[in-house]
């Protein structure tokens, strides 16, 4: 198989998971309170802020032309209408390091975090909400817009809903709701409020206010540069409906994604973030069988599901496709090694078959904070030392290179 010219081969990484000292953020306020759902502070995380210039060798060493991150709000603008130009200067230099090194970056302008300032006005549920995202992005596109190759203005909006249908433990949908009370005591304010952390209440009016913010968004994007590709990325589950399942499922579709594919259907493409397939009876979620191979979070590896996320989310939203994150989370780096190939290839399968795709960007270029599991979760090609940072490739590293030079 070989993928078509100008296809975006990279990775995918966030500011807040491998950046490190993100402290005007809502979540580093969320991770220090007490009770804090999170597991552990994300502290330095991989220290990437100092070590992007590493970070982007290792990319380029991939053989890869892509490379997506996100440029962090509560860094560029700590205080409402106060713009850290020194923030913006180290973000517009890891774009030009990029096309130094002839990755195209990919830009994702809110990867769930936000200012600490933002989470204390209720963040997504104030009124104000969108004409401040807008106004961060106005100031991120005036500043190294005309060097970037997409944008993405929300990372997985849908998560929160996702999770409701996945089932997570009780105690920890109890952690989440007693973490915001703290942090509202804590900040002294009405309601502290964060994408990253939801209780069921909120879902309708977080999914309203990001729905406005996106649009606002995509508006002051498309003032710098009309021409720049402008989505939103959507965690995507391959919803597999078993015998009598069919209801289940398409409810579960309805809930989770139809609003934001329809939303997208006026945008230049949808991101799509699979990581899983889940099957569904009549009663149901059905788990993977007795002695299926299982990633960290439970559930089995299917490597096909790629191919029906993508088909999915292309046949409700009529546009182009980009997979801005696929992969596994799995200590057994021969799983993630070998789940690679016939995931791709059917990506390629879904292609031949009509579907527009942009490109693949595998999650994540190295282990790192991932949110409320803190460091116990392990999805990245390269392992970071926790104390010395270094970086050290995983035998999944050189099959993704390889991979990608065959297939290119």
């Amino acid at each position: 198989m070989s993928f078509p010219q100008g296809f975006y081969w990279g990775v995918a990484t966030a500011g807040h998971q491998i950046e490190g000292g993100s402290r005007t953020s809502d979540l580093w306020f969320l991770e220090n309170v007490e009770p804090t759902v999170f597991q552990e502070p994300s502290g330095a995380a991989c220290n990437s802020w100092e070590l992007w210039e590493t970070d982007l060798d290792l990319v380029q060493g991939l053989g890869l032309n892509a490379y997506r991150f996100s440029v962090e709000w509560a860094r560029i603008e700590p205080e409402p209408g106060v713009i850290d130009h020194s923030a913006l200067d180290r973000y517009e230099a890891m774009v030009d390091g990029c096309l130094a090194r002839g990755l195209s970056p990919i830009v994702t302008f809110c990867h769930f975090v936000a200012p600490d300032w933002f989470a204390r006005r209720g963040a997504w549920l104030d009124a104000g909400a969108p004409e401040a995202f807008a106004r961060f992005c106005d100031a991120v596109m005036a500043r190294f817009g005309d060097r970037i190759a997409c944008a993405v203005t929300f990372n997985e909006p849908n998560l929160p809903e996702m999770l409701a249908w996945i089932g997570m433990p009780a105690f920890i949908s109890e952690l989440e709701r007693a973490t915001l009370e703290a942090a509202t005591a804590a900040a002294g304010v009405e309601r502290y409020r964060a994408g990253n952390v939801m209780i069921p209440e909120d879902f309708a009016g977080m999914r309203a206010g990001m729905t406005a913010a996106h649009r606002a968004a995509k508006a002051a994007i498309k003032s710098h540069r009309p021409d720049l590709p402008v989505g939103l990325s959507l965690a995507i589950i391959d919803d597999v409906a078993l015998p009598g399942g069919e209801e289940v499922r398409d409810r579960k579709r309805a809930e989770v994604y139809e609003h934001w594919l329809h939303l997208v259907s006026e945008d230049d493409f949808v991101g799509v973030q699979n990581y899983e397939r889940m099957y569904y009876g009549p009663d149901g979620a059905v788990g993977p069988g007795e002695g299926d191979d299982v990633n960290e979070q439970g559930t089995g590896i299917e490597p096909g599901s790629l191919r029906g996320a993508v088909e999915y989310a292309h046949r409700v939203s009529g546009v182009p496709i980009f997979v801005t994150e696929h992969g596994m989370s799995t200590a057994d780096d021969s799983l993630r090694a070998a789940f690679l190939e016939p995931s791709l290839a059917g990506l390629k399968a879904a292609m031949d078959a009509g579907v527009p795709v942009l490109g693949y960007c595998h999650w994540t270029l190295m282990d790192n904070f991932e949110w409320i599991f803190g460091y116990s979760r392990h999805l990245g090609l390269y392992s970071v030392d926790r104390e010395t940072f270094e970086r050290t490739p995983k035998p999944s590293a050189g099959v993704y290179r390889e991979l990608v030079r065959r297939l290119s």
